[in-house]
């Protein structure tokens, strides 16, 4: 290894490490095993209770799956029976005011339309999950998509000098 590529390795070691040292240690106790040392169980976080809402949420990306908006604690989804289809499959969703599973959970891997449900969306619970109203245990600043473009427009029509809201 040159020269160079050993004091570039270098540098970038020190970096690391200063800045490793410089974060406070309070910092380090707000992830998601609180303040327990590395080498300790901590303790189970509270299950909290799951939302029976029935309403409709909108996605945080495109593609993603609906959220389930109601609780599924009893529900079984095993081989044999599958709980979520008695409302949602398409011979009943009318019946119960239950949205319809897509299309595609009704194709196969080359895109043929099944008379029931593919094998490989049979598992609802593999993509679509209850919600809860929990205090999130590490801070989030994602925006969407639409804030982004709506800040970015508020930006450009604000004064000169002006703060855009």
């Amino acid at each position: 290894m040159s020269t160079t590529r050993w004091l570039i390795a270098g540098v970038g070691t020190a970096i690391i490490a200063l800045a490793a040292v410089s974060i406070p240690a309070d910092e380090l106790a707000n992830g998601l095993r609180g303040p327990t040392p590395l080498n300790q169980e901590p303790k189970a976080p509270k299950i909290w209770p799951t939302e029976n809402k029935d309403v409709k949420r909108g996605r945080a990306y495109t593609s993603q799956p609906p959220t389930i908006p109601h609780t599924i604690e009893k529900y079984e989804i095993t081989r044999n029976v599958n709980m979520c289809m008695y409302c949602h499959a398409r011979v009943r969703n009318n019946e119960f005011g239950a949205p319809m599973v897509s299309a595609t959970h009704y194709m196969d891997r080359e895109f043929d339309f099944l008379a029931e449900i593919s094998p490989r969306r049979y598992f609802c619970t593999q993509c679509h999950v209850p919600q809860a109203e929990v205090t999130a245990p590490v801070g989030n600043t994602f925006m969407d998509v639409d804030e982004i473009i709506a800040k970015e427009r508020a930006a450009s029509k604000a004064e000169p000098g002006e703060k855009p809201p």
